[in-house]
């Protein structure tokens, strides 16, 4: 009489435990936390740990002594949106960004152009192009603080000018904006350039065999393949834009500028602590504009994945 054997439960082989996914992260971790730990550690020392003070000397009325922690709860914050002062400067930093990205991104792509496609002393082009991001920002602004000088400056005299530019309230930051054009540029003209030089050149050999001119080649191969280059640097400049202060400040001997046009937000920032010693108040603009910047960036990478989504 044949009797029915009931099957015994199917349990998974020691090899499959090693391999699963869970066994892999944890590997992963044990290994891999020992190389890490030391930039752990270091980032909470000098970023998490600055910024958890920072956000509690917010909530209080601390000043530059380090005295006097007085909890004020959300008074500092309803001061500062309520202050015309800051506004302004963070419409300085605004309108200064909105000048400097646009140009920067167009300028840094032509110079990458003209330094990829030019035949003889590419070296040259290319250090002459990157050489001014290389140096410090004060002597970038005592630079073209003195070009800018009505009287023994060189753009009035090169274009038969006779303006204050940097105690004219119209000019003012304007001329921060053209220095910051010439300092700043080599940086996103290199990343144009390492881009450029990665484009596969037989794409430009099957169009140039399909008929299609220098402008069809550039709107169709060149810009397409340069997209996600393009989205860093535009995301770089407005989050370096909007924190502008060094040129600015060398620029107007650590003023404000005529009718404090040049004072940026964190220019502001500074001032309320280090002038007026209110490190509380200070603390809570600091983090509105922590808040600000990180909505920038936030923005920019949904921006970026719906585009690939859209994209698939």
């Amino acid at each position: 009489m044949d009797t029915a054997v009931a099957p015994a439960a199917v349990r998974p082989s020691p090899a499959a435990d090693v391999d699963s996914p869970r066994a892999r992260l944890t590997r992963r971790l044990q290994h891999g936390g020992w190389f890490v730990a030391p930039f752990l550690v270091l980032f909470a020392l000098f970023v998490l740990l600055p910024i958890g003070r920072g956000l509690w000397l917010s909530f209080t009325d601390a000043n530059i002594s380090g005295t006097g922690e007085r909890f004020v709860g959300l008074d500092n914050y309803r001061e500062a949106l309520d202050n015309p002062l800051m506004w302004d400067a963070l419409g300085h930093s605004a309108y200064f960004t909105l000048l400097v990205v646009p140009c920067i991104v167009v300028l840094a792509f032509l110079l990458a152009m003209l330094a990829h496609h030019i035949e003889r002393a590419k070296w040259l082009w290319r250090l002459c192009f990157f050489a001014p991001f290389l140096l410090p920002s004060t002597v970038a602004g005592n630079l073209w603080q003195w070009l800018f000088n009505p009287a023994t400056g060189i753009i009035n005299h090169v274009f038969g000018l006779d303006t204050p530019w940097l105690t004219q309230k119209s000019t003012a930051l304007l001329a921060v904006v053209i220095t910051t054009l010439w300092w700043t540029v080599g940086f996103s003209f290199l990343l144009f350039l390492a881009a450029l030089q990665n484009i596969p050149n037989h794409l430009y050999e099957a169009a140039a065999l399909d008929g299609a001119n220098a402008w069809h080649r550039l709107v169709h191969i060149t810009l397409p393949m340069l997209r996600n280059i393009t989205g860093l640097v535009v995301t770089l400049q407005i989050l370096a834009s909007l924190q502008v202060f060094d040129q600015a400040v060398v620029m107007q001997d650590f003023g404000p500028g005529p009718e404090e046009s040049t004072r940026t937000f964190v220019q502001y920032t500074l001032e309320e602590g280090f002038t007026a010693y209110r490190v509380g108040y200070a603390s809570a603009i600091s983090i509105i504009f922590f808040v600000l910047i990180a909505a920038v960036a936030l923005g920019r990478m949904w921006l970026l994945r719906k585009r690939e989504e859209g994209v698939r």
